[in-house]
């Protein structure tokens, strides 16, 4: 079994090294461990460090963000072989020695998918506005599919080659909340792995400049993951929020009007049928959705074949 660390980083010069040399390379059923590091257009040394501590080194021309920068770290993993593939961060505030825990539920078959829980809630030194943010988006993700994810944004990740395979980010934010998403519809098992979490050193966070810009950004890449994937279920929610008020008001307006007191009601009836039509449209367009969907799910079960000739071991 080949295990390859991928470690998006950018501007982290300070701890790269110290990351890299802490992985440990000898791990029980793993043959071989390898480590790429993607350094996203960092202004310091983060590139020269990483190769002298022994990494392999892609390097963006620019700044292309997480997301992308993790899905070129899993696109060069699979070609490389991979048979179980890591996500670590470069700040060093993982513990590289638990990677052997974390890889443990895909080795025993099973697990697809395994997330490092953080235990959010018992971390002292994270922001409050951070950590309250955290465990509201792990709450909705929870509901939203049906999962039992309990550190949501968590960077210390474990996937198997299959699950790589037919995983396919499309934010250029954050993979983390999409990633999710994507394997609870693609019906991959995921497990949380309690794991623990260091203060950050050096620097400060490259992805949440802002807490609140984060938020946004996150949310609506929940949104739109949702909508690509579950469309109809979804405008149809949001169809009949519109549509039952509007059907509320019609049923008052006949009340009056069989009573004989439907004078100076007509805005009522206007309203009903103006709140009714755009509940209508709406779950027409969930239809449509529906439709462009299906042949979403063809196009990606095609992508995941041309994926296992192209990244064929």
């Amino acid at each position: 079994m080949k295990l390859l660390i991928i470690i998006p980083a950018k501007n982290e010069e300070r701890s790269i090294a110290q990351v890299i040399k802490s992985i440990p390379k000898s791990i029980d059923k793993i043959s071989s461990v390898q480590i790429i590091v993607i350094n996203d257009g960092s202004s310091d040394n983060t590139a020269a460090a990483a190769k002298d501590a022994g990494a392999k080194v892609i390097t963006n021309k620019k700044c292309l963000g997480l997301a992308r920068s993790f899905s070129r770290g899993l696109s060069a993993a699979l070609k490389a072989g991979a048979d179980i593939i890591v996500n670590t961060d470069g700040d060093n505030q993982y513990d590289q020695a638990e990677i052997p825990k974390l890889i443990k539920p895909i080795l025993n078959n099973k697990a697809d998918m395994v997330i490092g829980d953080r235990q959010v809630k018992s971390l002292e030194f994270m922001k409050a506005g951070n950590k309250y943010g955290n465990l509201l988006g792990s709450w909705v993700l929870r509901k939203l599919t049906n999962t039992k994810v309990n550190d949501a944004s968590s960077g210390f990740r474990a996937w198997s080659r299959e699950a790589a395979l037919r995983l396919n980010i499309n934010s250029s934010h954050t993979y983390t909340h999409e990633s999710i998403i994507q394997a609870a519809i693609k019906n991959l098992v995921i497990k949380n792995v309690p794991i623990s979490f260091r203060e950050r050193q050096t620097g400060s966070s490259r992805l949440i400049s802002g807490l609140f810009t984060h938020i946004k950004r996150s949310l609506l890449t929940i949104i739109r993951t949702i909508l690509m994937y579950k469309p109809l279920s979804t405008m149809l929610f949001f169809g009949a929020i519109i549509t039952l008020p509007g059907l509320l008001l019609g049923l008052r307006f006949l009340y009056f009007y069989s009573s004989g007191q439907g004078t100076g009601k007509i805005q009522s009836l206007i309203l009903a049928a103006l709140l009714i039509m755009i509940g209508f449209f709406i779950s027409v367009l969930g239809l449509l959705g529906d439709l462009i969907s299906c042949n979403r799910k063809l196009n990606e079960e095609i992508l995941y074949c041309h994926k296992k000739q192209l990244f064929k071991k």
